[in-house]
């Protein structure tokens, strides 16, 4: 059995330190979902009020900010979220901002379950449907709600036809044909996330802050492509949501 005094008895490499944290987070997260709640217990309500703090920073709908200094998770993955939260309150994943919303007395497993669910139910239009301004139906209230959700992603630097092939060789498996992510294999949706924010988070796993892939710490998929080749399946990811 590895126990914690066995795993900080002797120094470590950086790569072994990361298969580590793998292991460490892998018990943390097992622990978690025992006691994670069922589909049929999650409470919406719940997990609106909770969004009213998120949006401080993500927005009202999850939308982020233009500079993708804080990404958009609406229309995430559940599963995908809930497990970057428990990545959060467990100090996996560093994120200084995050730390005082994640504590388990201020974000136990129901509301982790609760937040993950509305904000995957959460749909940002990428474009207004057609309207009739002289309809006696039309509501004016309502179309500037439908304004306020909308949301697409700028088209990115690079050559899309290249980005295109990339993304369906490399990536298209785990984060879907259309960048949209799977809710199985809790890949995130790339689809109408701020290309900023992706550049940032390449940038990490790149330099091992975050681990790419949690069942393979020593996978280097990221490190095979050029800046070139990564600008290209951004570019790419880019339109996904036109």
């Amino acid at each position: 059995m590895i126990t914690s005094q066995a795993l900080c008895s002797a120094p470590l490499s950086f790569s072994k330190k990361a298969l580590i944290v793998v292991i460490l987070s892998f018990f943390t997260h097992a622990q978690a979902q025992e006691s994670t709640p069922a589909e049929a217990e999650i409470d919406l309500d719940n997990g609106d009020d909770i969004n009213q703090v998120c949006a401080g920073c993500h927005g009202e709908y999850g939308q982020g900010d233009k500079s993708g200094e804080y990404p958009r998770v609406a229309g995430q993955p559940a599963g995908y979220t809930s497990k970057q939260l428990y990545l959060f309150q467990d100090r996996t994943r560093p994120n200084m901002p995050m730390v005082e919303h994640v504590e388990e007395r201020e974000m136990p497993p129901q509301d982790i379950a609760d937040i993950s669910a509305y904000l995957n139910r959460i749909s940002l239009p990428t474009r207004l449907p057609p309207a009739n301004e002289d309809d006696p139906e039309f509501d004016a209230y309502q179309r500037l709600l439908q304004t306020k959700r909308l949301m697409q992603i700028p088209r990115a630097e690079g050559d899309i036809d290249k980005g295109k092939k990339l993304y369906n060789k490399e990536c298209r498996s785990c984060h879907g044909k259309r960048a949209e992510g799977d809710e199985k294999d809790n890949s995130p949706m790339l689809a109408g996330q701020y290309t900023n924010y992706l550049w940032r988070q390449v940038d990490k796993y790149l330099n091992k802050i975050r681990i790419h892939d949690e069942e393979d710490p020593e996978e280097e998929l990221l490190a095979d492509f050029t800046r070139e080749e990564i600008r290209d399946i951004f570019a790419y990811v880019s339109i996904l949501d036109d």
